[in-house]
């Protein structure tokens, strides 16, 4: 195995190891806000939170490159995506198919995982979009 699939592989290994600790976190500041506030509202807030770690966990530990402000700013968009898919599942289990509001937001979030880590790789590591494309070929040479 080359050394980019090596790496690629330790990536999604880490990527889903912060994931879980990042659920985790994210389920509990839900569940000690959800009394205190409409679900919606401590799903929203819960979220926040989660990510600023999740920003740290992954920059030092999956992708281990280093935290700059840029990356910080841009880090949300990598969770728009996941909050876009996360809302949209969180409704429609809790109003269409009834699901109990303390447990859906678990459920949405596992819909949203491959979106997520491809979104954040690719801001988190410049370049890592290109490295995983073949290069072109230049008019008049062959490939092999």
């Amino acid at each position: 195995m080359n050394g980019s699939r090596k790496d690629q592989l330790g990536q999604i290994f880490r990527f889903a190891l912060v994931g879980g600790v990042n659920t985790g976190t994210f389920f509990g500041i839900y569940l000690l806000l959800h009394p205190w506030m409409p679900y919606f509202a401590a799903y929203s807030l819960a979220f926040v939170l989660a990510m600023v770690g999740s920003f740290f966990m992954n920059t030092y530990f999956t992708y281990r490159t280093r935290p700059t402000w840029k990356k910080f700013f841009l880090f949300p968009l990598t969770n728009i995506t996941n909050y876009v898919i996360q809302s949209v599942g969180l409704y429609a289990l809790v109003a269409w198919a009834g699901m109990d509001t303390r447990i859906a937001p678990l459920v949405a979030a596992v819909v949203a995982i491959p979106f997520t880590f491809l979104i954040s790789r690719r801001i988190l590591i410049p370049g890592a979009a290109r490295a995983a494309e073949p290069e072109p070929v230049e008019a008049g040479r062959s490939r092999g």
